[in-house]
């Protein structure tokens, strides 16, 4: 008898496998990081084909295979679907996920990191919001959530870029895109979360390559 288990997470990856297979890495509030195989998802009319697409959150039923989990259900909450219509705002998204599988690994604790990641999908989503200042937290943030933040960079900045960054380093993150911020201090932002991301992050992400040619 096949022992369940239940997870609530993210679809940040997927490669297809087969002819009709998928298979997903889940961002997961349980084990972290995990990746899980999806069979005959990219078959037509397939109950997991929107579930195994990225940005999918919700809940999913696996159980455990020679090399990975396998899905057996999957109900999804929430899709973004405002992402998979708006170009600019799914290669936003789409660097988030990649920043995401960057930092988080397999039965490590990655729930501040499946929420930043939520709440800044959800942020990009907002009309209202502008996606360079949502990059610019979501940056800052997962640096200062895996301990990474150095804090105040040297320099001469504006006294609102600095009461920002401690905003961004010291809030919870339900409480991170409840501001915005004029145009000069976006511009300071954007130079201080690019050089910590350049020093930190030693990745070479395609997404925001893509975006730079876009913006």
């Amino acid at each position: 008898m096949q022992d369940f288990i239940m997870v609530t997470g993210m679809v940040i990856s997927q490669i297809p496998v087969g002819e009709y297979d998928r298979r997903v890495c889940i961002l997961t509030k349980e084990k972290g990081k995990i990746s899980a195989f999806a069979k005959g998802a990219r078959r037509p009319g397939s109950r997991f084909m929107a579930a195994t697409n990225p940005f999918s959150f919700g809940q999913f039923k696996l159980y455990e295979g020679r090399n990975s989990y396998n899905m057996a259900e999957a109900a999804i909450s929430q899709y973004f679907e405002e992402l998979r219509t708006d170009y600019i705002g799914a290669y936003y998204g789409m660097y988030f996920l990649e920043v995401a599988d960057y930092y988080t690994r397999e039965n490590n604790d990655e729930k501040e990191m499946l929420k930043l990641l939520y709440q800044s999908l959800r942020a990009l989503a907002h009309p209202t919001f502008p996606n360079v200042l949502v990059k610019c937290i979501y940056e800052l943030k997962t640096l200062q959530v895996n301990g990474e933040y150095p804090g105040v960079p040297e320099g001469e900045w504006q006294e609102s870029t600095l009461y920002a960054l401690q905003f961004i380093a010291g809030s919870p993150v339900e409480k991170l895109y409840t501001f915005t911020v004029k145009e000069e201090v976006l511009t300071e932002l954007q130079n201080i979360s690019e050089k910590y991301r350049k020093r930190f992050m030693d990745r070479h992400f395609k997404s925001l390559e893509i975006l730079e040619t876009l913006c």
